[in-house]
């Protein structure tokens, strides 16, 4: 069967849906009439989507019970996944030389192997329908870089070539697999970042570029300055609706620019524009 052709509301899976993007992307996908399941680590932060009618789901992406038990619950209810959107992930910011390998490990085990173990679990249902969408929230980070963002950049950096992977070897079973590169988004991002990036950096040789992110962070908030996440949202149904969807889609404050500059201009001028706050 393929379930492309059918009447059927589609089933969409989105991580991470407690707050910010993942919250903002559930509601629209809630509105726009799909089934919609919503998983983070809080439960009690998805109260106001299980009203619009999503079905809440405890799940750390870290723990393979119970990405298992989403699953399951999934396909007994609904017939699996149709639609999966990786959101779920967070950023571990501070000088390289300030942050633990422990630090880092748990960065990749969020922004890659969970996620990379929950797609895993998805796809024999989808490759039976011949039909599915995988949409992976990256970041303008997946293809730039800065200061302090080490770890961050690079498992940004590895879903964007995991992902180009995976769409390849996907593409003989109608299984897309997007992803979404938001710019400058007005989220809790820096509320959750910048206290353990000063706790790291703040007072080592890197302070004053510490000092200097943190800042620039922090003015994301003001008006003006990022774009509302229903900007994702919006981009995110869209690729959902398109029979063929793009292999990317930059979305959201800088996004576009700071992607062009990194691919035209080279190395060493990209660098002085970021070390000069742009």
């Amino acid at each position: 069967m393929n379930n492309q052709n059918t009447n059927t509301p589609k089933v969409a899976l989105v991580t991470g849906a407690s707050s910010g993007m993942g919250k903002a992307i559930a509601k629209q996908l809630i509105s726009d009439g799909l089934i919609v399941y919503v998983a983070a680590r809080r439960v009690e932060k998805m109260r106001d989507l299980e009203e619009l009618g999503a079905i809440a789901l405890k799940m750390d992406i870290t723990l393979e019970e119970d990405i298992q038990n989403v699953v399951e619950q999934i396909e007994q209810e609904h017939n699996g996944v149709d639609i999966l959107v990786n959101n779920a992930g967070y950023a571990v910011l501070g000088a390289m030389e300030d942050t633990t390998i422990e630090d880092a490990r748990r960065q990749f085990e969020v922004n890659l192997f969970g996620l990379a173990s929950l797609t895993k679990s998805v796809l024999p249902s989808m490759r039976t329908k011949k039909f599915g969408k995988i949409i992976n929230i990256s970041s303008v980070n997946g293809k730039t870089y800065s200061p302090l963002g080490s770890w961050y950049y690079a498992a940004k950096h590895a879903l964007e070539g995991w992902s180009d992977c995976l769409r390849l070897e996907l593409t003989p079973f109608n299984i897309d697999v997007v992803i979404i590169e938001p710019g400058v988004i007005k989220t809790n991002f820096g509320d959750v970042t910048l206290p353990p990036m000063m706790e790291r950096s703040g007072n080592s040789a890197y302070s004053a570029m510490a000092k200097k992110i943190e800042k620039m962070i922090k003015s994301y908030n003001d008006p003006g300055n990022a774009s509302d996440p229903s900007v994702i949202a919006k981009v995110v149904s869209q690729a959902i609706k398109v029979k063929k969807p793009k292999t990317r889609y930059p979305a959201g404050k800088l996004a576009k620019p700071l992607i062009f500059m990194r691919k035209w201009l080279g190395d060493r001028i990209f660098d002085k524009i970021i070390m000069s706050g742009g």
